[in-house]
């Protein structure tokens, strides 16, 4: 069967770094630091005291207090960054079929916060099973899709995956196979996390996997530098209206980017540490080439997962530098996790936008903190040091890995009218 094209028509975001589309393109492009001391809760016993929050958030500005009790954080930042997808897209004026628009969605904790207060509430008191009655429907994973949903009336394919911090490529990998199956007319897409909290902190503490630079939160998200020690946690959520291309154009759309390609792949090698050569890395990337049907001398651009770790940067690179040779060298790479924090199931979406938003400007956003350079890293690789590079960018790849060795990559390419 002839493949349907798939086309970016809608984009939102609520982030560390600008709680807005808008806002967060600028900060990127700028190099603003997302890292601060934790405010949502006292973290000065824990080994990390700082965090990537979303700032200045007011979830009563968007939705009724009553009905954002009900919800869990990290579904109402789904709700708020898909508010501004909707909007920005137009697709509710044109009075689609909603039966064929659907919600894929990706988030890979889910509703840790609420969790934890429903458990602290029961064994700090007397005993007795006192539970809220909207314990599991704000806890569970998918109920931010089933919410994005039913506010919209939107009917078609509806879930949520989850694959750690490759849940909201995975959500995006999915949409597009959809529509261009021919399941569905549109699909709201990407991912939300609210994890910034007494649990989410102390776990990842527990792993070792989060830097611990106190004494400068700001330059704490350092990819590819010597001294990185670590990821720093960040929240947010970031989505895309996906949309099938006919469709699009039947009613005026504006088309921000086409999305090509996608690749998945697991490492079969560790439940938290990536494949020392790369070897999932390696074959997500050559599968979603193979899927875009292009060769890697087309890719301009990598938005690599990047996460500051010792292990994860070095791998990642070898994994780039095995897929695309010579080609390698050309290429601007950038790590956006050093402004942003690592969003965990979110981390896609947002890095998803800035792909999209690359590709359609012609910029590149940089890897900030770099002061040091890592004697296993290539030093003729570009690595968008510390400032946005402009470049014409006719594709972009975006790559995210999760925990259980789950591997993503998702290819955008500039829409040519």
């Amino acid at each position: 069967m002839q493949l349907k094209r798939v086309v970016v028509t809608g984009l939102g975001a609520l982030t560390p770094i600008g709680n807005s589309l808008e806002e967060y393109w600028e900060n990127l492009l700028q190099g603003k630091s997302g890292a601060a001391n934790i405010q949502q809760f006292d973290a000065s016993l824990f080994k990390t005291h700082f965090a990537c929050e979303v700032k200045n958030f007011d979830v009563e500005q968007f939705l009724d207090r009553k009905e954002a009790r009900k919800l869990d954080q990290f579904t109402q930042y789904a709700l708020v960054s898909v508010m501004e997808a909707v909007e920005h897209s137009k697709i509710l004026e044109s009075s689609p079929n909603l039966d064929k628009i659907g919600v894929v969605w990706g988030s890979g904790i889910g509703g840790l916060k609420t969790f934890q207060d429903e458990a602290q509430g029961f064994f700090e008191g007397d005993g007795t099973p006192r539970f809220n009655p909207f314990f599991i429907p704000k806890m569970i994973a998918d109920i931010a899709a089933g919410h994005i949903s039913i506010k919209y009336g939107f009917r078609g394919p509806n879930y949520v995956t989850v694959s750690a911090c490759a849940s909201s490529n995975n959500a995006l990998i999915d949409a597009f196979n959809l529509i261009r199956l021919g399941k569905a007319d549109a699909i709201v897409s990407g991912g939300s996390e609210a994890a910034v909290n007494e649990m989410g902190m102390g776990g990842f503490n527990a792993l070792k996997a989060l830097s611990t630079r106190n004494e400068s939160p700001e330059t704490a998200s350092r990819p590819f530098d010597s001294d990185r020690d670590g990821f720093v946690l960040g929240e947010g959520a970031g989505a895309l209206i996906l949309e099938e291309y006919e469709h699009a154009k039947r009613r005026g759309a504006t088309i921000y980017a086409e999305i090509v390609g996608g690749g998945m792949s697991g490492d079969a090698h560790h439940i938290t540490a990536p494949h020392p050569e790369g070897i999932g890395a390696r074959n997500t990337m050559i599968a979603a080439l193979e899927d875009a049907e292009i060769a890697p001398d087309k890719i301009d651009y990598i938005n690599v997962h990047g996460t500051s770790t010792p292990l994860g940067d070095v791998a990642e690179i070898k994994a780039i530098q095995a897929v695309f040779g010579e080609h390698a060298y050309a290429l601007n790479i950038s790590s956006t996790k050093s402004m942003t924090g690592h969003l965990l199931g979110a981390a896609g979406a947002i890095e998803a936008i800035a792909c999209v938003m690359a590709v359609r400007n012609d910029k590149v956003p940089p890897t900030i903190n770099h002061q040091t350079a890592d004697p296993e890293i290539d030093p003729k690789m570009n690595l968008t040091l510390n400032k946005a590079q402009e470049r014409p960018v006719q594709y972009a790849m975006s790559n995210t890995f999760g925990f259980g060795g789950h591997n993503t990559s998702v290819i955008f390419k500039k829409y040519v009218q």
